[in-house]
């Protein structure tokens, strides 16, 4: 097993389904003469060619409506967006085409399109540029979001996502695009629609999803030098959710806590609290809990942005909080 890094990792995903199949392609901001905004397309150009490798303009509606109507004639788009902050731009084309499309012609028309980039906050980046949207998408119905923290998942669901026949939102992070791990030389695919139990436990269960996996991992090794044994699980997968994995991994510890970077209201956390108490409530020996980002905009200062993101000191209170270790 070789370790590779996080934007490697996602080349050779993009890279090995454009030799399988000549239908896909990819464009978005500097993604051809440039290597990509962070590098993640360096020498698909040289290797596909300016016909699959597409500089577009800085024009996000524009050039998600052109992958859009691409899909819709039978092509497998990768629209990159420079960052999903900039995206906001282009959700006419993803909520009202790409998830309804389907739907409104009757089966005939689908939409086999990945739309991909980073996510959330990357540090001191102002409010503009640091907001984390898989609630929101994941929110409409027609779409298939993954949120991925790792290499070795990434490659595997854009995979899977590159091949999938509906619309797909693929996140990842700036901040963890150098980060490596072991990824196969032989080709794999990882399912959508499946949590991945990272590490086991039986105490607490700890669920979060991409660059907060590190949060919930880092609190599961501070909370197990002091005798508590967290259960920690992935998501992958915002929509289609995984909460049966989530379900019989309450039913062993009997408590939940949920680390994510959403804003608390509406969030990914909300539906998994609703979800876990409706079918798990009498397996609960205390009330779900969640951390999440601050209610607010994040601010640039430092100080600010340490306040407004999890971190594994607060995530470590909470676990102990729901284990009834403190108040």
């Amino acid at each position: 097993m070789r370790q590779i890094a996080f934007r490697e990792a996602l080349r050779e995903a993009m890279s090995e389904e454009m030799r399988r199949d000549n239908k896909v392609f990819l464009m978005g901001e500097e993604v051809a003469e440039y290597n990509g905004a962070y590098k993640v397309s360096q020498g698909m150009l040289d290797e596909f060619g300016a016909k699959r490798v597409i500089d577009t303009p800085i024009s996000e509606l524009g050039f998600a409506a052109i992958g859009v109507g691409a899909a819709q004639k039978g092509l497998r788009p990768i629209v990159e967006f420079m960052t999903w902050n900039f995206a906001a731009l282009a959700l006419d084309q993803i909520l009202n085409t790409a998830s309804k499309m389907l739907a409104m012609s009757g089966g005939q028309v689908g939409c086999p399109i990945v739309f991909r980039g980073p996510n959330g906050s990357a540090g001191q980046l102002g409010a503009q540029h640091s907001t984390a949207f898989e609630s929101y998408y994941a929110n409409i119905p027609g779409l298939k979001v993954v949120s991925v923290s790792n290499p070795y998942d990434a490659k595997g669901l854009l995979k899977s996502a590159i091949r999938d026949n509906d619309p797909v939102i693929f996140m990842e992070s700036e901040v963890m695009y150098g980060d490596k791990g072991d990824v196969p030389e032989e080709e794999y695919l990882i399912p959508i629609g499946k949590c991945d139990v990272k590490r086991q436990g039986t105490d607490v269960t700890i669920v979060s999803y991409n660059k907060m996996m590190k949060v919930a991992l880092g609190a599961a090794e501070e909370l197990a030098k002091e005798g508590v044994s967290a259960e920690v699980i992935d998501l992958r997968t915002i929509r289609p959710l995984d909460w049966e994995t989530i379900l019989e991994s309450v039913k062993k510890t009997n408590r939940l806590v949920i680390v994510e970077e959403q804003w608390p209201m509406c969030s990914v956390s909300s539906e998994i609290a609703y979800r876990i108490q409706k079918e798990g409530f009498d397996y609960l020996d205390a009330p779900v809990r969640r951390i999440t980002s601050a209610d607010a905009p994040m601010h640039y200062a430092p100080n600010l942005v340490a306040m407004y993101l999890p971190d594994v000191t607060r995530t470590v209170k909470l676990v102990k909080e729901v284990m009834y270790q403190v108040k």
